[in-house]
């Protein structure tokens, strides 16, 4: 696969797939805990809020290989962000 620093899947993992409603040929286990969780709401994925508990079980987004160059832009983002931050 081109570009394989992008693209990792794990088939010994007990939990694969974690999203069985995906097609095992493009699942993506690189990001298998999304980094963009914290971003809340702007994080770009489907999500639902359950007792003020955001849960991601039906979103695909970090699976999917091509979202990877906007995933990596975003975290970009966050750290050009928190080098700027001032702290008291």
């Amino acid at each position: 696969m081109e570009n394989n620093h992008k693209y990792f899947k794990n088939h010994k993992c007990k939990y694969f797939p974690c999203h069985p409603q995906l097609n095992d040929d493009g699942f993506n286990c690189l990001f298998c805990y999304c980094p963009l969780y914290g971003l809340g709401d702007k994080c770009g994925g489907s999500f639902e809020y359950a007792k003020n508990i955001k849960v991601c079980m039906g979103c695909h987004f970090p699976h999917i290989p091509e979202n990877y160059d906007i995933i990596v832009a975003k975290l970009k983002e966050i750290n050009k962000r928190g080098q700027n931050a001032e702290f008291e």
